[in-house]
């Protein structure tokens, strides 16, 4: 495994990189602020009982939807007021993502964390302003990117005089409507930044469900334990009370109950993981 160097604050008492795995976790979208509230009330009791810090997660807008008549959100203002009363009742961190750079001045008064969807881990323009906020900065890998070009997207983050910012891992495209997940690109991305495994969109299958993506919900455990045990120091994990009634990526969640236990899985494989850290081949 090897070892990053470097850490990211995401507030004074969790940091990313630090001594426990970070859970990023919610719905995937804002869809009304009592959904946040139970999810995030439920996923931030698991998450303390298994060992993890948490940061509440949730999309104000689903920009990248497959079809044009697709769920899109509840409106900008209201998802970060939403976002702003569920940081405040849980007393939580927040992460969402954001598309273009007007979005950013007014999602930076709401959330801890802004997340750069991968699609758009190349827009320098983006990159920079997102940078230049102060907050920690999480960039998802694009699918069409070597590991080891995310260095610079890290670069452009650090260029503005802001070092809080981590990399994600979502898989890379094969063909059509499937992701496949190259263990590799995680020991590579971390001599760059912290690295977040994506548990929800590396079982994605983009465009795969006539209008809408699919998923491959089955193949989650494995993927996440493997993760965990290669090394990697924080989890994204999407999370709905019913999936089949979620407004987007339901194929890909993990059932609201089933985290529990999810989780208690899932930090005994980060917990191997760093037990044999330092071992290496020479």
């Amino acid at each position: 495994m090897i070892v990053s160097p470097y850490r990211m604050s995401i507030r004074e008492d969790l940091q990313l990189g630090g001594g426990e795995p970070v859970l990023f976790s919610g719905p995937c979208a804002v869809e009304s602020l009592d959904i946040c509230l139970e999810i995030g009330e439920q996923v931030k009791a698991f998450a303390q009982k298994n060992g993890f810090g948490f940061v509440f997660k949730a999309s104000f807008d689903k920009a990248n939807r497959t079809s044009g008549g697709s769920f899109r959100g509840i409106g900008f203002d209201r998802s970060l007021e939403v976002l702003q009363t569920v940081g405040n009742t849980l007393k939580v961190p927040l992460v969402t993502d954001v598309h273009e750079s007007y979005q950013l001045e007014a999602v930076a008064e709401v959330v801890d964390v802004i997340q750069i969807p991968a699609f758009l881990c190349r827009q320098t323009d983006l990159l920079l302003a997102a940078g230049k906020t102060g907050k920690a900065i999480k960039i998802k890998r694009g699918q069409f990117m070597a590991p080891e070009d995310m260095q610079y997207a890290v670069d452009k983050i650090r260029s503005t005089g802001n070092q809080q910012v981590c990399l994600t891992e979502r898989g890379f495209s094969l063909g059509y409507h499937n992701l496949v997940v190259d263990m590799r690109a995680l020991p590579i991305m971390r001599q760059f930044a912290p690295v977040v495994f994506d548990v929800t969109h590396s079982v994605q299958q983009p465009g795969g469900n006539q209008g809408s993506s699919g998923g491959q919900r089955q193949m989650a455990p494995y993927l996440a334990r493997a993760a965990g045990a290669a090394g990697v120091d924080g989890f994204f994990i999407e999370t709905h009370p019913d999936p089949s009634k979620a407004l987007s990526d339901g194929p890909n969640m993990v059932p609201l109950a089933e985290m529990d236990g999810f989780l208690a899985m899932l930090k005994k494989a980060w917990d191997l993981g760093r037990e044999f850290q330092n071992y290496q081949l020479t």
